[in-house]
Order: structure tokens, then C-alpha cells, then sequence
């Protein structure tokens, strides 16, 4: 539905390095660009980015692809939906070659949400500044706050009107499905079939994804009425998972990756004052318990989160709860405490933004020394709840996965709370050992223990080299100087032409292998010229991941062997040549392997059951094809047993 122009026109301006940065923080590495994967949980980074080829490439999940496929992969989005939001990031005009009546019918039902989702908050900010009610009542609340009019647009406040079902018969007098209004949780529907708003007579924060689309709602009362909740959210939909999102960092990534710490703050309103102050690398886990995936989700930004703490009891023991959750994320973690009944909105406006920004400066302790002073306090004079104490620390530096941070940490306890190191490293070591063990045992109950059987041939010998695995990898190389090298001349021909010309007679046994090939050797015959661009987009899921894969190196030659030690160590494009005949004759070598293996089955069934006629045309074919292994090894510089 999207014209070819629109999307040809967003191909041509977006950059990946630039559109994948929105989601991830990468960091150079040679020629090309890594980071810790975004789609599996990982310590080391094995997500790399080849920007001279516009693909990505994870080798711990195996997702890999151009900009489009990213953004479909991680958003969640159809192809449809990948453009628009393209289109939308690099200023490009969408065109469509229907009319838009007809684009809204044959939407899927996720962008749908989308688009109603955008419509509630276009709706909300509408309200807030152009009704009497939003006037009075809800801009009046956010001046109050101290929210100027950037930051409301920034945060895209809104307000919802009193009225029980003012909004949904907006919405549907708009055109937009009933149903679909119910799925999204913006209307309520009673057993008796009739429906409500869910918003009404509340401010509105709507909470944002990575790439800036509402996914949900948070609503503040205002009034004090009685079996009332202060705040009330939307519930979890098929575009929003209260436990994968995070208030504010759609806003704040940038800010968070330049200045390589986060704060992490409980409501919507710190976020938007500590924005006003000036410190925007701010998020909010919007009155939920911190999460695993979101804490995964700050690490791709950032490892170091400073956690601010109300000045009450209440607000320090449920922070404390997620402090072990993110050493355990791999995270360093600092803490700071407000004074008495102060919270980052309150104590931001109390200050002003030079002060405020001071205080967070000059008020971050580690969590250790935070840990221990809280505990002092509440210990003082009681050396049972002293011992208690040093081992609730202890507790927490063991779930830290590096074991140098856990030592360094262990040399800071010893040092604050006057105990030997020993004593600490031997409870420490007590904890780690019993984690272990239960975790070993988890391990034994969640898993099937059988052991698989050696493989074992029909007349008992183990067969140590498996030919079919060794055909697998040489096509896998043949596939990958074609994705690579397509149009490079070698001997007057192209390397398509002189692949495809020498293993004419070659049939590839992998599936995804065989596609890619016939894929270059039908465009040959057709006068065509396809690349490893084309498979990106055109190709299924399983080919886009091998394409992506093949075409992506894990490790660069430092450019410093050759100027500091002299090394030389020639380029892949210098024995192009080389490369292809060889690996031509290696393919025919292996697949001539696998043909032998397979004939030689043929063999002893044969032998067996005493059929001697076939024994004698089986042994006939095993010669024929030995004769030819000798040929190509000697071809290949290769010795093989006679």
C-alpha cells in the first residue's frame, strides 16, 4: 500500500548505525560497530553492526538483517509499520498507492492498536489545553507542578474529562472499531455488555516505547474522592508489558548513553521535574517493582544506574529490594537518599536546577557504603543485628557475576565495617558455593539427564568425521563469497559467473543454501544482478538470519599488525582467486566424501544379506569415486589414506 517512491526514498536516507543507536548503544570496534544483544540476555557483546553493508548481525540469538529488519524484529512490527516509522524518523513523505480509507481497512490489528493509541493521546493533549475543563483543572495542576508548556509537549501530557463516555464516543464517531477500543484498555466493558471510559476527570501521562509510539496511559486523580486509586494504568495488551517498559526513557536514551549513568526514580512526575532541572538521563519503573527486562533494557544504554530513594522508610526498604536485582543484572549500582518526606519532584523544585544538579553530584554513595551506614544506624548498640547486617551486604555482593567487582567490593566492606577481609571472603564464599549447589540442582530437575548414544554404524565401528557436516560448511563458504564478492572480476569473469559455471553439476544439499544459489543462478539466466541486499528484503526469515550472518565478520584484523609489527596479512579481495578455485575444489571434494560414506552404507547392507550382484556394482561406484577424492586431493595438496 505504501508506494515503491516512499519506501526507495526512505532506503536512501536512513543509516543504521543511526536507526539501530535509537534502541541500542553501540560502540566502535574497527571498521564496524558491537553491543551487548537486545534480544538475549548476554555479559559479552556479540551484536555487531557493519555499516559498509547496512546490516546487523546477532550471533546470540542469530537474528540478523538490514534496518528494516531490526526495527521489525525488536518493535514488533509489521513491514508496513517498519516504513512508516522510517518515513516519520528521516522526514519523509508517505505516499500510498490507495486511498487511506482503504489503508485504515486492511491494517493488521497490532498497528491498529497503535494508531488508537496515538488518537487517545492526540485526544488527552487536546482536552488539557483547549476545554475549559483541561484549562482549570489539569494545565492549572501541571503549572502548579512547575511544568512549562516545552515539557508538557515534550511528555505529551493530557488531560481526560469527566464523563463516562466521552472519549469512546469520540473515538468511534472517528471511524475507529468498538472492539478494538476495548482491547486496548482505553474503555472498560461491563458484564452487561455496556462500557466505560477508563479515564476520566485525570491528568494523563501516556508512556512511550523505544521508537516513541504510545503503547499505554498512567492517570493521576486530582480530586480526593473516596475507594479512589491515586493513579490508575492501563492494563497489559499485545502492544504493552508493564514489565518491559520504563517511563521516560524514550526521552531520556540519548542523554543516558552521552552521560553513561541513568537515575532511576519511582514516578512519572520525578521523571518530567528532573527533566526541568536539567538531568533528563532519567526513568521511572512507573510505581511497579523493578523487573529483569528492565533492567536489560537500561543496559543497553548505559551499566551504571544511581537509584534514588525517597526520604521515608517505606520508599528505602522497596528500592533496597531492587538493588540485589541489578547487581545481579550485571550492573554497577550508586545510590542516593533525599532528606525527610523529599522526592525528586519535590526536592528539584525546592532547590532549582543548579542546586539540584549539585546535590545529585556531590550526595551518590556506592551501594556498599549506603548499605552499611543505613544498617549502622539501625544497628547501633546491637551486635547480633550488626552481624545480621554484614551479612544481608555480603548477601548482595554475591549475586554480582564479576568476580573482581565482587573482590573490590568485599575490600570496601572490610575497610568500612572494621571486619576482616577473610571473614567477609569466607562468608562470601559460603553464599556462593550454597547458590550453586541450588542452582545445580535446579538445573538436574528442569533438564532430561539421558546421555545420547554414541553414533554406531551397521557393523559396530564409531564413525568419527561426519561428511555430511563437512559438505554443510563448504557451501556454507561457496554461499558466502557469493553474497560477498558477486560482482568482483577473477580471470576475466565474474565470481558468479565462474561459481555457477564450475559447479553447474553441483546440487547443494542444504535447504537455505540451495534457495540463495538457484536465487543467483536464475538471475544469470535472466540477465539480472542480485546481491546480498536483495535476500535482506526479499527472502524468508530463515534466509534473511543467513545472509546476515555470512556477511558479517566477528573479528577485524587490527589495522596495527601491519604499521607497528609488520605483519602482513592479506585482505580477502588479494587472493579472490585463490580462494574461489579452491573452494570450488574443496565442495566437490567433500560432496565426493559424502558419496563414498553414503555408497560405502550401500556396501555392507549388500555384504549382509549376501546380494553379490549389488555388492559388485556398490564396489565398482566405490572405486570410481576414491579415484576421484585422489584427483582432487592432489588438486588440493591434500594426502588422504589409499
Amino acid at each position: 500500500m505504501i508506494s515503491r517512491e516512499t519506501i526507495d526514498e526512505v532506503k536512501n536516507r536512513m543509516d543504521i548505525v543511526d536507526v539501530i543507536s535509537d534502541f541500542v548503544s553501540l560502540k566502535k570496534s574497527g571498521q564496524n560497530y558491537k553491543a551487548l544483544s537486545p534480544f538475549n540476555n548476554e555479559k559479552t557483546p556479540s551484536f555487531f553492526v557493519v555499516p559498509s553493508k547496512g546490516i546487523f548481525k546477532d550471533f546470540s540469538s542469530g537474528k540478523g538483517g538490514d534496518s528494516f529488519t531490526f526495527v521489525m524484529e525488536h518493535e514488533k512490527l509489521s513491514y508496513a509499520e517498519t516504513i512508516r516509522y522510517l518515513a516519520k524518523k528521516y522526514g519523509v513523505e508517505i505516499k500510498e498507492d490507495r486511498t487511506s480509507s482503504e489503508s485504515k481497512e486492511e491494517q493488521s490489528e497490532r498497528e491498529g492498536l497503535y494508531i488508537l493509541m496515538n488518537f487517545a493521546k492526540e485526544y488527552y493533549k487536546n482536552i488539557l489545553t483547549n476545554s475549559e475543563e483541561g484549562r482549570s483543572i489539569g494545565l492549572s495542576y501541571f503549572r502548579e507542578r512547575g511544568f512549562n508548556d516545552r515539557t508538557i509537549e515534550q511528555f505529551e501530557l493530557g488531560y481526560a474529562l469527566e464523563g463516562w463516555e466521552l472519549f469512546s464516543k469520540e473515538a468511534v464517531g472517528k471511524g475507529y472499531n468498538k472492539e478494538l477500543l476495548e482491547k486496548t484498555g482505553l474503555v472498560v466493558k461491563k458484564e452487561d455488555g455496556s462500557s466505560y471510559d477508563r479515564f476520566r476527570g485525570r491528568v494523563i501521562f501516556p508512556v512511550h516505547n523505544l521508537a516513541g509510539k504510545v503503547i499505554a496511559f498512567g492517570a493521576r486523580m486530582l480530586g480526593k474522592e473516596k475507594n479512589q486509586p491515586k493513579y490508575i494504568n492501563s492494563p497489559e495488551t499485545d502492544i504493552y508489558h508493564k514489565s518491559d517498559a520504563l517511563y521516560g526513557l524514550y526521552q531520556g536514551k540519548n542523554a543516558i548513553r552521552q552521560q553513561d549513568v541513568c537515575y532511576l526514580v519511582e514516578g512519572y512526575t520525578d521523571v518530567i521535574s528532573m527533566h526541568q532541572s536539567g538531568v533528563e538521563n532519567v526513568v521511572a519503573s512507573s510505581g511497579t517493582a523493578l523487573t529483569e527486562n528492565q533492567i536489560k533494557l537500561i543496559r543497553r544504554f548505559t551499566e551504571n544506574i544511581t537509584v534514588l530513594f525517597d526520604g521515608d522508610n517505606a520508599g528505602i526498604k522497596a528500592a533496597l529490594r531492587g538493588i540485589d536485582m541489578i547487581l545481579r543484572g550485571g550492573l554497577n549500582v550508586r545510590v542516593l537518599l533525599f532528606p525527610d518526606n523529599e522526592d525528586p519532584d519535590s526536592f528539584s523544585r525546592k532547590l532549582g536546577t543548579t542546586e539540584f544538579q549539585k546535590y545529585l553530584k556531590d550526595h551518590t554513595q556506592d551501594f556498599v557504603s549506603f548499605k552499611a551506614n543505613l544498617y549502622a544506624t539501625e544497628a547501633a548498640g546491637d551486635p547480633i543485628r550488626k552481624a545480621e547486617s554484614i551479612k544481608e551486604i555480603v548477601s548482595s555482593i554475591a549475586v554480582i557475576p564479576d568476580p573482581i567487582k565482587r573482590s573490590v567490593y568485599i575490600q570496601e566492606t572490610s575497610h568500612l565495617l572494621k571486619i576482616s577481609e577473610q571473614v567477609l571472603l569466607s562468608e562470601l564464599n559460603k553464599i556462593l558455593i550454597a547458590d550453586r549447589r541450588k542452582s545445580e540442582k535446579e538445573k538436574v530437575r528442569s533438564q532430561d539427564v539421558d546421555v545420547p548414544a554414541t553414533t554406531v554404524d551397521d557393523i559396530g565401528t564409531t564413525s568419527t568425521i561426519d561428511p555430511k557436516s563437512l559438505v554443510y560448511y563448504q557451501e556454507r563458504e561457496t554461499i558466502r563469497l557469493l553474497l560477498n564478492y558477486a560482482d568482483q572480476t577473477i580471470e576475466e569473469h565474474t565470481l558468479t559467473d565462474f561459481l555457477l559455471h564450475e559447479l553447474d553439476d553441483v546440487e547443494f544439499t542444504n535447504e537455505v543454501f540451495r534457495e540463495i544459489y538457484i536465487k543467483f543462478k536464475n538471475a544469470i539466466q535472466e540477465n539480472k544482478t542480485i546481491d546480498s541486499h536483495y535476500f535482506l528484503k526479499d527472502g524468508n526469515d530463515a534466509v534473511r538470519a543467513m545472509v546476515s550472518d555470512l556477511m558479517t565478520a566477528r573479528y577485524d584484523t587490527s589495522p596495527h599488525w601491519g604499521d607497528k609489527f609488520h605483519i602482513y596479512i592479506p585482505k580477502e579481495k588479494d587472493v579472490l582467486n585463490e580462494m574461489a578455485l579452491t573452494n570450488v575444489l574443496r565442495l566437490k571434494f567433500r560432496i565426493v566424501q559424502k558419496m563414498m560414506d553414503d555408497n560405502l552404507q550401500q556396501v555392507k547392507k549388500a555384504e549382509a544379506v549376501g546380494d553379490w550382484d549389488e555388492l559388485d556394482k556398490a564396489l565398482e561406484i566405490q572405486t570410481g569415486l576414491k579415484k576421484a577424492e585422489s584427483e582432487l586431493a592432489e588438486s588440493l595438496g591434500i594426502v588422504v589414506a589409499k
